[in-house]
């Protein structure tokens, strides 16, 4: 069924129950990858797996329901994809969201780095080994960070992520997208030996329901600027679909990809004291990696 290349490929997609994961995950079925959608409302989460073997006509569609935002939960879902499947093709952390006041996570820290850096960190560290598996077994195997332009102008501070001072949901949102690439940057680093490649992806602003959480102000500008200048979540999707399923980026890593071309990222995202930085406060606050 569907594109070959992607038979009997087994990929898991984060936050896959709307926008572009949704998207990129109907894209992938279609393809013939058996397909794990992860997502934080199981009544949401089974209805979109329906949805997604409806629309693409495969069968090979499952669901694991976990909030990522919690230690424990990444813990545990990703104990339960290693019972359930016992290998993985693709990796597509996509879980993300934005807060428009201080939230605590479930262990402290302040919820856009807990769901939007902390997951992709803990959930690729605990899966890594099965990434290592197929790339030994089957030549490569991927991961791919969703990240955001929203990166380019924004600092990272790992000295108040326990409390409120100064909180700015747009700064915490931008430092949570460029912890996304530098984290991608390191890992690509330690992977160099292995066929496993990670790449960072800025999708694109999509129109999606991304950002209506953030308070009646700030949720209508997000709308007005989703309405005037939003892609499609199709072609948001493109380039996750692309680095999940093409031939023509196999072996390519450490790359921050946007339409489909490389290009540069911040400045400050390739400095590697930061990119060890984080992955040392990473590891430390997890006890992974």
């Amino acid at each position: 069924m569907g594109n070959s290349i992607m038979n009997g490929k087994r990929i898991l997609i984060t936050g896959a129950t709307n926008g572009i994961g949704k998207q990129a995950a109907g894209e992938l079925a279609k393809m013939g990858a058996d397909v794990v959608i992860a997502g934080r409302d199981e009544i949401k989460t089974r209805k979109v797996c329906v949805d997604i073997k409806t629309l693409s006509g495969n069968s090979n569609v499952d669901i694991l329901v976990a909030d990522l935002s919690t230690m424990d939960e990444v813990r545990r879902m990703a104990a339960e994809y290693r019972a359930k499947y016992g290998r993985l093709d693709v990796l597509l952390n996509n879980a993300g969201a934005v807060f428009s006041s201080f939230q605590a996570s479930a262990d402290g820290y302040e919820m856009t780095f807990a769901l939007n850096h902390l997951s992709y960190y803990l959930l690729t560290n605990l899966l890594l080994d099965m990434l290592k598996q197929t790339a030994q077994e089957q030549g490569e195997a991927r991961i791919i960070n969703v990240s955001s332009s929203a990166h380019q102008n924004a600092t990272m501070r790992l000295d108040n992520l326990r409390d409120d001072s100064g909180y700015s949901f747009m700064n915490s949102y931008g430092a949570s997208k460029l912890m996304n690439v530098l984290f991608t940057y390191e890992l690509a680093r330690r992977l160099a030996d292995e066929a496993v490649t990670v790449n960072a992806v800025h999708p694109g602003l999509v129109a999606t329901g991304f950002g209506h959480n953030t308070g009646r102000v700030w949720s209508v500008l997000i709308k007005i600027a989703q309405r005037l200048f939003a892609i499609s979540p199709e072609r948001g999707a493109a380039t996750l679909v692309y680095l999940a399923s093409s031939p023509e980026v196999a072996g390519i890593s450490g790359k921050y990809w946007t339409e489909k071309q490389q290009k540069r990222s911040s400045d400050i995202s390739y400095d590697r004291d930061q990119q060890r930085q984080l992955w040392d406060f990473s590891a430390e606050v997890t006890g992974v990696g």
